[in-house]
């Protein structure tokens, strides 16, 4: 490790530092957020390749050396993205975002400590690896974007489809006491069920309600655990009614395959209907797809007419889907990070604004965990 001191960066000087990286870091971040459903949007790939070249540029300036060969390479990146000599991929859009939180947390140490120490040869390591990355999207490339995405951030190792909780995970059965509730575990089985139907469901549900009891706990518990519970297992029971072909489709979905796909809303529904005991866990899986800005389904509702377990569950399933999707072909989980981002976008539109503000309480001990574990990566 070395430890990096600055003799000419005053607080003063710091702290404009800090505050003008924080600007551009927005700026980025929002790009490459949107960048995942709009990959060949030029105007966002200019402004992408603006915001990191001036968070180089200030870096430059006052002498944050032991950053400026990896931000050098990530620049030489970025213009070929902006040239079209490589398409934006969402794995590549991961490491960038991983990358440019480095930078920004190395420059707060640096404030909060008046120091910082980094390992050289790590960053050494990764501006080589991002040297290697040829203007083309070939496997060899996608592959060498996996590696140094691990490097990185360990967390996204390769998916095992034998564990049905991630490593931060605990038994939840045992936590929250519904070891005994056989009702519970009817509901669970009959998940499990559906989830084995595909190997990239697989400890779906275990994990959605791990974050959904978290989150209702973080907020006073305003909604019944069980029939949270029991909603979390039913909310998706109905894609067992849907062809497993349309789950694993890559291309977009057609109109009617579009209107198959939302009907397993109301066959989930079904699953509680004559059962006075989940009435309020029905109301939550009718509703897991209403979005607060009235553009979500069956009925469009907005944030006021959906109730609070709906909400929750849209942000666990969220979460869920964005650091277990299967938009990579070499099967590894996305970044912690990458879903907190894309989950704070949609505050206000498609999740609930408050319910965000929860996760991220929920979420902040597990990333400040896991930025400790990794030494801050680039450091």
């Amino acid at each position: 490790m070395v430890l990096f001191e600055s003799d000419i960066l005053e607080p003063a000087l710091t702290q404009e530092l800090v505050d003008d990286i924080a600007i551009h870091y927005q700026r980025s971040e929002s790009a490459l957020v949107q960048l995942d459903s709009q990959p060949h949007n030029l105007e966002l790939i200019q402004q992408l390749c603006r915001a990191v070249h001036t968070i180089k540029g200030d870096l430059g300036v006052v002498g944050f050396t032991p950053l400026m060969p990896l931000l050098a390479a990530l620049d030489d990146l970025l213009l070929l993205l902006k040239q079209q000599r490589m398409a934006y991929s969402p794995l590549l859009g991961d490491l960038m975002l991983l990358l440019l939180d480095d930078a920004k947390t190395f420059v707060e140490d640096f404030q909060r400590d008046g120091s910082v120490a980094y390992d050289a040869i790590f960053i050494q390591r990764i501006t080589d690896n991002l040297a290697q990355l040829q203007a083309s999207n070939s496997a060899d490339n996608e592959a060498l974007i996996a590696r140094t995405i691990r490097l990185l951030d360990p967390a996204v190792a390769e998916i095992s489809h034998s564990d049905t909780l991630d490593s931060y995970q605990e038994d939840f059965l045992q936590l929250y006491a519904f070891s005994q509730q056989e009702e519970l575990s009817f509901y669970k089985g009959l998940m499990c069920s559906v989830e084995a139907r595909s190997k990239f469901w697989s400890g779906r549900s275990d994990r959605i309600l791990k974050m959904a009891l978290s989150l209702n706990q973080l907020a006073g518990q305003p909604v019944d655990e069980m029939n949270l519970a029991v909603a979390v297992y039913a909310h998706d029971f109905g894609m067992a009614c849907v062809p497993i072909e349309l789950w694993h489709k890559e291309n977009r979905l057609e109109d009617d395959e579009i209107a198959l796909m939302r009907s397993h809303v109301q066959s989930s529904m079904q699953l509680l209907t004559h059962i006075p005991r989940w009435q309020a866990a029905k109301e939550i899986v009718a509703q897991h797809h209403e979005a607060v800005d009235g553009t979500g389904y069956p009925n469009g509702l907005r944030e006021d007419k959906i109730c609070d377990g709906a909400k929750i569950i849209a942000i666990a399933d969220t979460f869920d889907a964005l650091t277990h999707q299967r938009a990579y072909s070499h099967q590894q989980k996305r970044p912690i990070i990458r879903a907190v981002k894309t989950i704070n976008e949609c505050a206000g539109k498609q999740l609930s604004g408050y319910w965000v503000g929860i996760f991220n309480q929920a979420v902040a001990a597990i990333l400040s965990a896991h930025r400790q574990q990794l030494g801050g990566s680039a450091k």
